[in-house]
């Protein structure tokens, strides 16, 4: 089974779920797939055993071949490459990394043969373990934007002997698409907060339109009131809460997870896996 957790905004406490369900769980596999931000290597102290380079595709131009033709810049559809044609003086092709998609299409149709392709790291893959945890994680390069790409390269590791938990990216853009994308059931955390509910709301409608099974759980709940009126109207299946507890917020700074000081909880996130498995047995 592989569970996505994922929310409408940051700070709400997804690392803080998926690593506590990961140390709650035997025979688990727990993904940081939040590449630009990867936290749980620092609650869950792992032993990297592997890294991988991740890199794509960029178009290179041979101004000694190239004609100006313009081809390549027409079958671009992100305006990645803007070909000026020679009027008095030579012409000139201007290529925009950062818009490039790496679909390969410039080089393809280019009927001189004047454009190749080079490999750029865009980031890396850790592999490893947390005691019986099986670790992985991507790590996105300083000045890349590229998180997506990684994202898809670091899920390729998904065990599927396992269950998976998938740490995802914060709000509902692509990062956070790419991540929950192909999971069995999507746990959206959220704060009792105006704020928490408006982007719960943001996150509901999408994994609504990817066709998710998905539950909600309230962290920080002390008073729940605000998300709890909204599912219930919503018809969203609540899973449960966490309180607010000034224990596991020294816990965290410290880089500790609480589950391994507070024993009441592991109960608690089996219950919420067992709670999940029984929603995803059911169409919603």
């Amino acid at each position: 089974m592989i569970i996505s957790i994922a929310s409408g905004k940051g700070g709400t406490g997804k690392t803080t779920v998926a690593v506590n369900i990961a140390l709650s769980l035997k025979n688990v596999q727990l993904i940081d797939c939040d590449v630009e931000e990867p936290n749980d290597a620092i609650f869950l102290k792992p032993q990297i055993e592997k890294t991988e380079s991740v890199s794509l595709p960029l178009p290179e131009v041979d101004l000694n071949k190239c004609d100006y033709c313009g081809i390549c810049a027409d079958v671009c559809a992100f305006k990645a490459i803007n070909v000026f044609k020679p009027i008095s003086k030579e012409g000139n092709v201007l290529f925009l990394p950062h818009l490039c998609h790496n679909c390969g299409a410039c080089a393809m149709y280019c009927p001189k043969k004047a454009i190749s392709e080079k490999q750029k790291q865009i980031g890396i893959i850790e592999i490893g373990r947390s005691g019986s945890i099986e670790y992985v994680c991507g790590k996105l390069d300083i000045g890349e934007i590229k998180s997506p790409q990684l994202i898809r390269e670091v899920k390729k590791k998904i065990n599927k002997n396992k269950t998976v938990i998938l740490d995802c990216p914060p709000g509902t853009s692509c990062p956070m698409m790419n991540a929950v994308k192909g999971s069995d059931f999507c746990l959206l955390v959220t704060e009792p907060t105006p704020f928490g509910l408006h982007d719960l709301n943001l996150a509901v409608e999408t994994v609504k339109k990817m066709r998710l099974k998905f539950g909600v759980l309230v962290n920080r709940a002390t008073d729940s009131r605000i998300i709890d009126d909204y599912c219930e109207k919503m018809n969203i299946v609540l899973l449960g809460s966490i309180p607010f507890d000034k224990e596991i917020a020294k816990l965290y700074s410290k880089g500790d997870a609480f589950l391994l000081t507070k024993d009441k909880y592991k109960s608690f996130f089996i219950e919420l896996i067992e709670k999940i498995k029984v929603h995803c047995a059911v169409k919603l």
